[in-house]
C-alpha cells in the first residue's frame, strides 16, 4: 500500500475501474488521459517506463525501471494518475451512456473545478415499470476512503432513482 491520505472523487472512480482491470490482468485497458492530453498508460508503467516532465511541463516516457506488475508498483502508478487526472479530464475522456443502459462500473460525473464523480456499484431494474435505481459510491472531502452514498430522501437507503425520459 502506498501511504497517502488523499483520494478524491475522481480518484476513487479511476481506482475502482483500474483495480478491476488490474485484478483481471487487462493491463492494456488501464489508461487515463491528463488535462494536457498526455495518456498515462499502466502497461508502459509496468514495463518500466516512467513519466518525466520538461521545463514546460510537457510529459514523456523513458525506460527507468525493471518491469513490475506487482500491486505496489500499480498503486504508485495510480498515485501519478491521481496527481494529473481529475474530474475535468475524466469527464472529457468518458463515453456517454443513456440512462436505460446504465450498469455497475459506470461513472456519473460533473466535470470541472470543482466537479464531482461517483461510481455506479449496482443497478435495480423493475421489468414491469422500467424504473431504475442505482447504488453509488464516492470519495469526498476530506478524501480518505470510498463510501456508499445514503439517499436522504429515502430514509438513508443506498438506492437512488434514475429518471428515464419517455
Amino acid at each position: 500500500e502506498v501511504p497517502a491520505d488523499l483520494q478524491q472523487c475522481a480518484d476513487a472512480c479511476m481506482r475502482l475501474w483500474a483495480e478491476y482491470l488490474w485484478k483481471n490482468k487487462q493491463y492494456d485497458k488501464i489508461h487515463f488521459k491528463g488535462g494536457n492530453g498526455f495518456v498515462y498508460e499502466y502497461a508502459k508503467w509496468a514495463a518500466g517506463y516512467r513519466v518525466h516532465f520538461d521545463r514546460n511541463w510537457k510529459a514523456s516516457w523513458s525506460k527507468d525501471a525493471q518491469p513490475d506488475y506487482g500491486y505496489t508498483t500499480f498503486r504508485k502508478y495510480l498515485s501519478l494518475v491521481f496527481t494529473y487526472c481529475g474530474t475535468a479530464s475524466l469527464a472529457a475522456e468518458l463515453k456517454k451512456v443513456v440512462p436505460t443502459d446504465i450498469r455497475p462500473g459506470d461513472i456519473l460525473i460533473y466535470g470541472g473545478s470543482p466537479g464531482h464523480a461517483v461510481t455506479v456499484m449496482d443497478v435495480l431494474r423493475n421489468k414491469k415499470t422500467g424504473q431504475l435505481k442505482v447504488m453509488l459510491s464516492q470519495s469526498y472531502m476530506p478524501a480518505q476512503e470510498i463510501e456508499i452514498l445514503a439517499n436522504p430522501d429515502d430514509n438513508n437507503a443506498p438506492w437512488f432513482d434514475i429518471e428515464i425520459e419517455k
